[in-house]
């Protein structure tokens, strides 16, 4: 049987940026993605701590020590610059290897979106 966990957590960055004329996704710092173990394309949740919205997009890579946070596309509606947003994704895996899984997360500082 095959379920599916949490693998990566970004808990509470702060979006710098919000793009409508972009063609969608999320511009993660590079080092944040690193940190995170995310990838470009990845598929990702955004839980917006501000206001309650819950969506679904993919990831970019942004420039490597920006700090930048950038909600693109339809899902710069979901947020306004400022707001605190949590990032996470998902991997299937086996049952008993779900059992001992660690996801990896990350704690910014998110007032700079760097790592403490």
């Amino acid at each position: 049987m095959q379920i599916e966990v949490l693998k990566s957590k970004i808990h509470r960055v702060t979006v710098t940026e919000a793009d409508l004329n972009y063609i969608g996704s999320v511009t993660i710092d590079e080092i944040l993605m690193n940190a995170a173990n995310l990838i470009e394309n990845e598929r990702v949740d955004i839980f917006n701590y501000n206001n309650g919205e819950r969506f679904t997009t993919y990831v970019i890579k942004g420039e490597r020590g920006s700090g930048i946070i950038c909600l693109n596309g339809p899902a710069s509606f979901k947020v306004q610059i400022g707001h605190q947003i949590i990032i996470v994704s998902y991997a299937l895996m086996d049952f008993e290897l779900a059992k001992t899984h660690k996801p990896t997360v990350v704690f910014p500082n998110s007032e700079t979106n760097t790592l403490r």
